[in-house]
């Protein structure tokens, strides 16, 4: 990777301006409707996404009648999606059109299904049942459509992109698909979705699989290392558009560089235990992305539209698992919204609370000390003890009920009270060392109330 040259830089306020310009209302996009939380009921939420914001679709994962019956009449179309368990005996072309008889002719056209994904990230599970049975069943549910009168439901299949052989340095102009599946999995796919002139869905996340030294690459913030493809000459400012080249550049080696592309997820969550989650993060990921499926298109896809369904709608508070798995929504379950991108109509509230005001994101000067990854938590509670006992530092907004007891981890702990420090004895290098366990981070780690 090399710096952006100074053309780049021109570009970046070129484009920053262009940004600014955009309309409040972002004109079309769609979001990954998840349940897993005390979340309001299907028919309150068809009713607040058609009356008061502009997402003309949803991604949901599975084919719950409760969620689609909401949607009847709403003009919002729906992706639903077969269970990952279902494939194999959706081969069976008999099993195929009961589950069609089922599952779409019931709710449709009223509810306004547009695709069938059959299932979520097949490949990645390495399930050889699965896979080889994916292409089998995706034809089987289209023939069945087509044999009920249904032409207006697409069949296709979410990818995660591990199916690309690429690494954080190589040239987008060069990716591939990985050996083995490429020619034996994705070519008849491929096949498939030019044949039915339906897309290929992929879900392109930056937030997994970046490069640690140039997080601002992912997100779409500066300053970063620009990367150049040497066979293109073309420069890509951010991770996103490099993924979705590399997609391309992967389908064209096919022969099917002329699929239509869907993403079908892709987000930054507002709230990890690193520092590089934030809302000013996950709002500037978001409005990026918005703005890149309004026809702004990619270096090797210029003006191209995307059809994208942003993760997620909600906060979704019953996952399990890391802190970031909770804190993907656009909006918390009381239509408030986590951080505004543009979507709400008017400027309605949406719910309970305001979203909150987000600072322009820092281009240079700014320095922040939070905690090494890979730091034991019995080495960040000794630098709480520390600091809380010996550095002079007020650390009650660690404490419950304090502006930055959430999220609740060792990592954002520790890192608030380092970078209290820090800040409180002149930003030096040697007041972040920590016995090794800090770092100095340029990217403000400050989350929503909770501000270094």
């Amino acid at each position: 990777m090399a710096k952006a040259p100074p053309s780049i830089s021109l570009l970046l306020l070129l484009s920053a301006a262009i940004f600014l310009a955009l309309p409040a209302v972002i004109s079309a996009i769609g979001v990954n409707y998840g349940t897993l939380g005390n979340l309001p009921p299907p028919t309150e939420v068809a009713n607040f996404l058609k009356t008061q914001t502009s997402i003309d679709s949803v991604k949901i994962f599975n084919v719950d009648p409760n969620i689609l019956r909401a949607f009847a009449g709403t003009g919002i179309s729906v992706v639903v999606t077969v269970p990952n368990g279902d494939i194999p005996a959706l081969a069976n072309g008999r099993q195929a059109r009961r589950w069609v008889s089922a599952n779409i002719l019931p709710f449709h056209p009223q509810t306004k299904i547009k695709y069938i994904s059959v299932g979520n990230e097949i490949l990645l599970t390495g399930d050889n049942n699965m896979i080889s049975n994916l292409l089998p069943a995706m034809r089987n549910l289209n023939k069945a459509l087509v044999r009920a009168g249904v032409r207006d439901v697409k069949v296709t299949t979410a990818h995660s992109l591990n199916i690309i052989a690429y690494d954080l340095n190589g040239a987008p102009s060069s990716g591939r698909f990985r050996p083995g599946w490429d020619k034996g999995v994705l070519a008849p796919i491929l096949a498939y979705h030019r044949r039915t002139k339906s897309p290929f869905m992929i879900n392109p996340y930056p937030y997994f699989g970046f490069d640690l030294k140039n997080v601002n690459f992912a997100i779409f913030r500066s300053p970063y290392k620009a990367v150049r493809d040497p066979f293109t000459h073309k420069i890509y400012t951010n991770m996103y558009d490099a993924l979705m080249d590399s997609t391309y550049s992967a389908m064209k080696a096919l022969g099917y560089g002329d699929v239509n592309i869907v993403v079908g997820e892709t987000g930054w969550p507002s709230a990890c235990d690193a520092p590089w989650c934030s809302l000013e993060n996950a709002a500037w990921f978001n409005k990026n992305i918005i703005k890149r499926s309004q026809r702004q298109g990619t270096p090797l896809m210029p003006n191209r539209r995307f059809e994208t369904y942003i993760f997620g709608l909600f906060n979704e508070e019953g996952k399990p698992g890391p802190t970031a798995e909770r804190n993907w929504g656009l909006f918390h379950s009381d239509f408030s919204p986590v951080y505004d991108v543009g979507l709400l109509r008017n400027g309605q509230g949406g719910g309970g609370r305001p979203a909150p005001a987000l600072p322009a994101p820092s281009t240079a000067g700014g320095k922040w000390c939070v905690a090494k990854w890979g730091a034991s938590d019995a080495q960040l509670q000794g630098n709480i003890d520390w600091v809380c006992s010996q550095g002079g530092v007020d650390c009650k907004p660690i404490q419950a009920g304090g502006s930055c007891f959430n999220p609740n981890s060792m990592r954002t702990h520790a890192s608030f009270v380092m970078n209290a420090y820090f800040q409180r004895n002149g930003r030096t290098d040697g007041s972040c060392n920590f016995s090794g366990t800090g770092v100095v981070v340029g990217n403000n780690p400050s989350n929503g109330g909770c501000r270094y």
